[in-house]
Formats: C-alpha cells, sequence, structure tokens
C-alpha cells in the first residue's frame, strides 16, 4: 500500500516502541511524523547494558533503527517536543506540537568545541542524575538527531562561549520555542514508562541509604558509557561491593504502592547478578523473591543463574533495610519457604522497583481511555493506537512485537477513516 499523499500517522515516543511502529508504518507505504519530548531518540532501551537472554548491548540494533530512520524519506524526526493540543475531526486529527527552543540546530557537526569550553556541570538526566556533564553535550553516545543539547537555564548570566568556540553557527541562545500543527490520520501512543520512585519506599532504605540503589541504576552503573565507566561501585564509599542482595517486587505486587508485576523485574535482576559475578568474582550475590517469574525461553536464563557460584536465590519477602555496622546495610526477611524470620546483610541493596505508565500521570490531550493502573487503551473508532510499555509492563522484545501490531492498527484505522 502506497499512501504517501494522504495525512500521515503521528507516532508519539521514539522509545524502541515508538521507533519499531513508525518504522513499521513508513515501510508499509504510510508517511509518519515521529515526536519525542527528549532531545534523542532510544528512550530508556539506551540506559540499559545488556538485554536478556543474549546479554548484548542495545547500542548494535538501537544503531540499526535509526539508520533506517534515517534512510526512510517517510518518517520525520521531531525532538524535543510535546503534543500540546489535539482535536478529534472528520479523517483522524488535528494535533499541536510544542517545540522547544533549538538552541544547537542541525548544522552540529559534534565537533566538541563548545563543550569544552562550557563553564557549568549539570546533573546528567541520561545517566539519571549519577554524573555531571557540560550544560551543552551530546546527550549520549549514539543520539539522534546528531547535534549537541543545551540546558539553557543552567548557563550563567551573559555566558556565550559556546556561541563563540562554534564555527558553524549552530547555536542561538536566543532561540524561541515554536508550535507547529498537523493534520494527521491516526495516533500511535508509545510514550514508555518510568521506574516507581526509590523515595517511596523508605523501609527499604530508598532515598535515605546511599547504597540502596534501583535496578535501573545498577543498569547504567554496569555500562562503559555509565557515571562509573561500567565499575560496580558502592555510591557511599566507591568501593567495590563483596556482597550484593537483590530486592525483588520493591512495591510491586503491593496495594500501597504498586498491585501489579512489571513482568521483567526477575529477569533484570537475574541479569544483573550476572554483572556483579562477571566483574567481582569474589562477590556473593542473593536474590530475594516472592516467586520466579521467567517465562518462555527466558527459563534458561532462570536455570543459568541459579546454578552458578556464588548466587543464591531465596524465597522471602524483604519487609526492612537498615544501616548496619562497619557501613553494611541490615535486611530483615520472610523466608517464607522456612516460615521464619531472617536477617541478612549486604554491602551493596539493589531493589527490582517496578514500570510505572508516564499516562498515569501526565495523559496526553486525546482524552485516552486507561486501565485501573494507568497503562493506555486502544480506541479504534478514534484512531487512538498504543504500544510498548504505554500498553502494559513488558520487556524489549514484546514491545517491538506489540508495535509492530500497533503500526498496522493504526494504518488500518486511518485507510477506515480516509
Amino acid at each position: 500500500m502506497n499512501d504517501s499523499s494522504s495525512p500521515p500517522i503521528l507516532v508519539v515516543g521514539a522509545g524502541i516502541a515508538g521507533m519499531t511502529a513508525a518504522l513499521e508504518a513508513a515501510e508499509a507505504g504510510r508517511n509518519v511524523v515521529l515526536v519525542e519530548r527528549d532531545p534523542s531518540v532510544g528512550g530508556r532501551v539506551m540506559r540499559i547494558h545488556h538485554y536478556f537472554p543474549k546479554h548484548c548491548p542495545p547500542s548494535c540494533g538501537m544503531e540499526i533503527n535509526v539508520r533506517r530512520i534515517e534512510q526512510n524519506p517517510r518518517i520525520r524526526v521531531i525532538a524535543a517536543a510535546e503534543v500540546a493540543k489535539a482535536t478529534e475531526t472528520k479523517g483522524g486529527w488535528s494535533v499541536t506540537l510544542k517545540v522547544a527552543p533549538q538552541y544547537v540546530n542541525d548544522r552540529c557537526t559534534l565537533c566538541e568545541e563548545c563543550s569544552k569550553v562550557c563553564p557549568v556541570k549539570v546533573k546528567d538526566p541520561f545517566n539519571l542524575e549519577m554524573s555531571e556533564a557540560p550544560a551543552i553535550r551530546t546527550p549520549h553516545p549514539y543520539a539522534y538527531p546528531r547535534r549537541y543539547t543545551l540546558d539553557r537555564d543552567a548557563c550563567p548570566d551573559g555566558c556565550d562561549k559556546c556561541a563563540e568556540a562554534c564555527t558553524y553557527d549552530a547555536i542561538d541562545l536566543n532561540a524561541k520555542a515554536t508550535e507547529e500543527t498537523l493534520d494527521v490520520a491516526s495516533v500511535v501512543v508509545a510514550t514508555g514508562w518510568k521506574p516507581y520512585p526509590l523515595e517511596k519506599l523508605p523501609e527499604l532504605g530508598g532515598g535515605e541509604l546511599p547504597d540502596v540503589i534501583a535496578n535501573v541504576n545498577m543498569e547504567r552503573m554496569a555500562t562503559t558509557t555509565g557515571p562509573t565507566a561500567g565499575k560496580i561501585l558502592r555510591p557511599s564509599d566507591g568501593k567495590p561491593p563483596k556482597t550484593v542482595a537483590f530486592v525483588q517486587c520493591a512495591g510491586s505486587r503491593d496495594t500501597n504502592h504498586l498491585p501489579y508485576c512489571s513482568a521483567v523485574c526477575c529477569l533484570a535482576s537475574l541479569k544483573q547478578a550476572v554483572y556483579v559475578r562477571e566483574q567481582l568474582p569474589e562477590s556473593e550475590v542473593t536474590i530475594f523473591y516472592i516467586d520466579r517469574r521467567a517465562p518462555g525461553r527466558n527459563e534458561d536464563v532462570l536455570t543459568k543463574v541459579a546454578a552458578m557460584d556464588g548466587v543464591k536465590l531465596v524465597r522471602g519477602k524483604v519487609g526492612k533495610v537498615t544501616a548496619g555496622d562497619g557501613g553494611q546495610l541490615e535486611l530483615r526477611v520472610e523466608d517464607t519457604e522456612a516460615n521464619k524470620i531472617i536477617t541478612a546483610s549486604a554491602d551493596l541493596v539493589v531493589l527490582a522497583t517496578g514500570m510505572v505508565s508516564n499516562l498515569k500521570d501526565g495523559p496526553l490531550p486525546f482524552e485516552m481511555t486507561r486501565d485501573d493502573d494507568g497503562f493506555g487503551l486502544d480506541n479504534v473508532d478514534r484512531n487512538l493506537i498504543v504500544a510498548g510499555v504505554a500498553r502494559r509492563p513488558e520487556d524489549v522484545a514484546a514491545s517491538t512485537r506489540d508495535a509492530t501490531g500497533a503500526a498496522a492498527k493504526a494504518a488500518f484505522a486511518a485507510g477506515r477513516r480516509a
């Protein structure tokens, strides 16, 4: 089907699900506008060290997808933009996008000269604020669009060193936000997720004890482009941990927090246990779990890790984490197999925090239907399709499959109302 003259499909969110939906729709003959609120595409997948079950980095697959987007004339990428307004029309939607000021434009060559002279450091959002970076920088090593981004609010009054250092006229410190209105045939919502906040888990040391981190922080720590250059270290003293405890269902399957299972946490912790053992072969790892969930072929991951030297899986619910003697952390655990309360100690505790839909707290202006947990639901009659973790918690492979189906449904809905 070749519908190059018809209104485009709008894909909101350019993580792995949004990129997949855009590519599938475009390669089926539809024009696509791919909108991302961050300055580059890739979403949370780019913050992962390794996928499971193959333990390969996401950068290689993402590089292929970026190349496909670059080479496909049917796809238009608008980064650093959000949907400000949406009005349903007879043939689809009229959508107004608010585009953040483009302080760095497409003339940027990534030469680094501006970043070298920048006098200001900011918390690096790509590294989950675990490190600092210049106020003007590339968002991350694999960023697309390939241009620098500037945290303008961090600039000292009157500072224009970056603009002076740029020989390509790529920096406009006076850039303003703009708006653009598009008529689109249908909408794919692929706005992804965020981790459940550590600060909401004080009983487990979240937000209070520096050596209690979330699984997403461990992922950044393990990668060479992360805040510790790939070294797994205790945040409190920068030393390698000798004992690491993974706490499953941290805030999940809990009516006080998230009542649902986030589907990937067990496998993520199993994968991260491998990170620890491979890098720190003298370490000891304990995974405290309610149930072990590794469906399908991922059962092989569970079997492999459970058999590793230095790894122990304990069926027990961790109720409290406190500071212990000598800088260690003390865990109070309900051992549900032995039916007794036990205590354990660890140098580093990793909380397997769950996935929270980005639609829960910041719904889009489409009057979308959401379930009780804040995940989006399709409304084909209104040309609104949901993809990836915006629909339900799932891993990367499932998100790409779901996004492929979403692209087909969006194309069908667009054709039905054309």
